[in-house]
């Protein structure tokens, strides 16, 4: 904001020296072009008095004797005129910066054309309507992403619940079932209770998502005894695709920051390499210094990302698969989110993916 004023007063500063500077230049010329015309109009006035008739000498002299009143008005008038017209430059510049502005709130299509003296503000506000509309157009397809998502979560509900009733009401109408059918019935329903959990849960990230920009409470932590704890959680998830997990980090590395919410960050992250990865692989977790900066990089196997989708990959209720699956699915929000909490941090996050790896680099400073 503090940039954009400056900037404001530097392009008024300017402008305000160009009309000052074209002001003085056509006063200059104004009184080098009377004094010129005063100055080739004597000749003249002396050839025309001599040689014309006793009348037109009359008209003449008369001209000779109120020189000074006649060349003091048209100075006068001319000054008038001149400064009149420099009045009204600033006025109707005024006047196109409002209807620009107006058209630029009424979602106006067409690119802002302003005077050549404006064109510095005629390209500021051409930026501001190409950034608005991009904004926009990111706003509606984040909208309808969101708003499919919830429709796709909703209609998911409904397959585990009735499973879930269907086998309770199975198992409460039928008291003699078989020990080992009873069991059996037992684990479905509970299989379809967690898958229910987890949609539920998507369902609140969805509905916290933008009340998550909440104030830090900073903390010192052990960076690496909080990736060791989050790997050995990660334990059920890593051994259900047969994958291993390697912290590659010195012992008690020490970081500034907000633990909860950088656990929540490195959380989605691994969970992230975890769904993507590909079976019998192996996850790497590398932490670095460098300087001033902490460095966690999180490697895994798995498809190449292409680049037009890893562009889009930290975007809201964005999903690499598009496809409604429950084994990939998400909300899409696991990277929006950790994106978010580590520029809290002051920090980047960037991706990158070739050969069949996936690579999230996370930079954060150590204070």
């Amino acid at each position: 904001m503090k940039n954009e004023t400056e900037t404001g007063r530097r392009w008024q500063s300017a402008l305000t020296r160009k009309i000052c500077l074209q002001y003085l230049l056509t006063l200059i010329v104004f009184i080098a072009a009377g004094a010129l015309l005063v100055y080739l109009s004597v000749p003249v006035y002396r050839l025309l008095g001599l040689n014309e008739r006793q009348s037109t000498r009359v008209f003449f002299l008369y001209l000779g004797q109120h020189s000074t009143v006649i060349i003091g008005t048209g100075a006068f008038v001319g000054w008038l005129l001149i400064t009149w017209y420099f009045i009204r430059k600033p006025l109707r510049y005024l006047g196109e910066v409002t209807q620009s502005a107006a058209a630029l709130a009424g979602h106006d299509s067409e690119p802002v054309v302003l005077s050549d003296d404006l064109k510095a503000l005629q390209d500021d506000l051409n930026a501001v309507r190409e950034t608005s509309m991009r904004n926009e157009a990111l706003s509606r397809e984040a909208e309808q992403r969101k708003n499919d998502l919830v429709v796709y979560l909703a209609h998911d509900l409904k397959t585990p619940l009735a499973s879930v009733i269907g086998y309770l009401n199975l198992l409460k109408d039928t008291p003699d079932l078989p020990e080992e059918l009873r069991e059996k019935y037992l684990g479905i329903t509970l299989t379809k209770a967690d898958r229910l959990e987890e949609l539920i849960n998507e369902f609140f990230e969805i509905a916290r998502f933008n009340l998550s920009d909440i104030p830090l409470q900073y903390g010192k932590i052990n960076l690496t005894r909080l990736l060791e704890q989050l790997i050995f959680e990660f334990g059920p998830m890593l051994s259900e695709k047969h994958l291993t997990c390697r912290l590659e980090a010195a012992p008690d590395l020490t970081l500034r920051c907000d633990p909860d919410k950088l656990e929540r960050a490195f959380d989605n992250l691994l969970r992230n390499a975890v769904i993507y990865s590909y079976e019998n692989t192996k996850i790497t977790v590398t932490v670095t210094v460098q300087g001033v900066n902490m460095i966690v990089t999180f490697l895994n196997h798995g498809d190449t990302i292409p680049k037009e989708k890893l562009e889009r990959i930290f975007e809201q209720f964005y999903r690499v698969d598009s496809a409604r699956s429950t084994s990939l699915g998400g909300s899409g929000l696991g990277l929006a989110i950790a994106k978010q909490i580590i520029e809290q941090h002051h920090g980047t996050i960037t991706a990158n993916s070739q050969d069949e790896w996936i690579r999230f680099r996370v930079n954060l400073p150590i204070n």
